[in-house]
């Protein structure tokens, strides 16, 4: 009885065939491969953006705005402070001022006393010089309120902070480097000096 070859069923692959092409089909039920590319879609290559844990970043018209508000900041604190020197120029132009006129103030009776003197002066020689010599006086006793003190001691050591030395003689009587004769009265101590006082001085052997 002749035995008839069965013609296979083209919807089934044949076993032969699919070990010939040497491809490895894996079941649906296998396990996913295990890698680094596993798991990983056609999306999931891009690494997550810097805003996206941290919520939406800040606009445009955001940072304008910050901007602008620094801005208004720095202009403001540039006129205070403008005005802040203005206002102290001022100030300190009206203390100037006030100053003078209490200067010029304390000598007006100095002036009002030469003038006395000199209406006088026809009279009496005698009481023109003491008149003068009284406003002297009084001239220095403003001078000291104003906290400028005479110095025209004889005497005393040199000291070439106070003194100004325009000449040396022979003094047999006196030390050496000590003040003979006062030229120039000074005016004032230390920081608040007008000016030294103009003296002659022994000198040493």
């Amino acid at each position: 009885m002749p035995i008839h070859r069965k013609e296979s069923d083209p919807a089934v692959p044949d076993p032969a065939d699919s070990a010939s092409e040497g491809a490895v089909r894996p079941s649906r039920g296998d396990p996913p491969r295990s890698g680094p590319l596993a798991g990983r879609g056609p999306d999931t290559d891009e690494e997550p953006g810097p805003d996206a844990a941290g919520g939406p970043a800040p606009s445009e018209d955001q940072h304008t705005a910050e901007l602008e508000e620094l801005e208004d900041r720095w202009r403001r604190a540039l006129a205070d402070l403008d005005n802040l020197r203005k206002r102290h120029t001022r100030e300190l132009e009206r203390e100037r001022t006030a100053e003078r006129s209490r200067t010029a103030a304390a000598f007006l009776p100095v002036l009002d006393n030469l003038e006395l003197a000199l209406t006088h002066a026809g009279s009496d020689p005698g009481a023109i010089v003491e008149g003068v010599r009284a406003v002297r006086d009084q001239a220095v006793n403003v001078l000291e309120l104003l906290g400028y003190p005479r110095h025209a001691e004889t005497g005393v050591a040199f000291d070439p902070a106070r003194h100004e030395v325009v000449g040396v003689v022979q003094d047999p009587g006196g030390p050496p480097g000590t003040v003979v004769e006062v030229l120039r009265p000074g005016y004032g101590d230390g920081e608040r000096q007008l000016r030294p006082a103009a003296v002659t001085v022994a000198k040493r052997e």
